[in-house]
């Protein structure tokens, strides 16, 4: 069987990087994008069997990944990541995300193990 695609949109190197081999030794294949127009790209390319993504990022942000994603695969599982208190500032909830497709949304800094179940459920069940 072929290792399942996950694509992770983080603007963030360093939480990009824990992602990826937090990811890739539970045994997915990861591919990776620094923004949502490099993400979109990928997705064309490549495609995923699930999306993690930030909110805030330049170029495209997170909520706008999703949508596109929704209008191409309506039933790819989406995962988001928010940083807290800045996107509630301005408008971007946990809940507007989730309103928009996301099957869950955690405020960083979240634990891996949880961000593992997650993808485990939606991947393997």
């Amino acid at each position: 069987m072929a290792q399942q695609r996950i694509l992770v949109v983080e603007d963030d190197p360093g939480i990009r990087r824990t992602l990826q081999i937090a990811l890739s030794q539970a045994g997915y294949q990861v591919i990776e994008a620094q923004d949502g127009r490099g993400a979109m790209r990928l997705w064309r390319d490549q495609g995923a069997d699930l999306v993690i993504t930030d909110i805030q990022m330049p170029d495209k942000n997170g909520l706008e990944v999703i949508i596109e994603i929704r209008v191409l695969s309506p039933s790819t599982p989406i995962v988001v990541m928010t940083d807290g208190g800045r996107s509630k500032q301005i408008g971007l909830s946990e809940e507007n995300a989730k309103l928009l497709g996301a099957i869950w949304a955690v405020a960083k800094p979240f634990r891996l193990e949880e961000m593992l179940a997650v993808v485990d459920q939606e991947l393997r069940a």
